[in-house]
């Protein structure tokens, strides 16, 4: 495994412990205080928005088109580019959940819409993240030579993909 490929590897490793919260937090809906869920939820919030959403991005900006470019195929990504736009769309609804549930409380309406947009984005995230590690990261093991996988490694680091 290349330097570039094990450190999108282990970056993944770090977030999917976050990930699985997504689910965890969605099977306490209805179960727990409107307290704890209240923490539970502001606690994703800030994983979505400081760390999915960032991880996102950087992938848009710089990991896709390296991938497009040694596919051969300037479009070979797009379908993982708009599975994080879903990602940011869901992590925006759930922000308006939790404001509705903090202003309003929760009902069985909100319960279910809750649990809908957790185990949505649950679900979503890991089967992104799989096809990336299953498809994509082996075709630039593959095919990326090494002095563009430093130099690739290098620019995701500037764009805030790796801490």
């Amino acid at each position: 495994m290349t330097t570039l490929t094990q450190q999108l590897h282990d970056e993944h490793a770090d977030l999917l412990p976050h990930i699985e919260r997504l689910r965890t937090v969605a099977d306490t809906v209805g179960r727990t205080t409107p307290e704890a869920l209240g923490t539970a939820l502001a606690g994703l919030q800030r994983f979505l928005a400081h760390h999915l959403i960032p991880h996102a991005e950087a992938e848009d900006r710089v990991l896709y088109p390296a991938i497009d470019r040694v596919m051969g195929a300037a479009e070979a990504t797009a379908t993982m580019s708009r599975e994080h736009v879903e990602v940011g769309r869901l992590a925006r609804e759930l922000d308006t959940l939790r404001e509705a549930v903090d202003r309003d409380g929760l009902n069985d309406e909100r319960q279910a819409a809750l649990r809908r947009v957790l185990y949505g984005l649950y679900t979503l995230v890991k089967v992104h993240f799989a096809k990336e590690e299953e498809i994509y990261l082996p075709l630039l093991e593959e095919r990326l030579p090494a002095p563009e996988a430093e130099q690739l490694l290098a620019e995701l680091a500037h764009a805030g993909h790796h801490r």
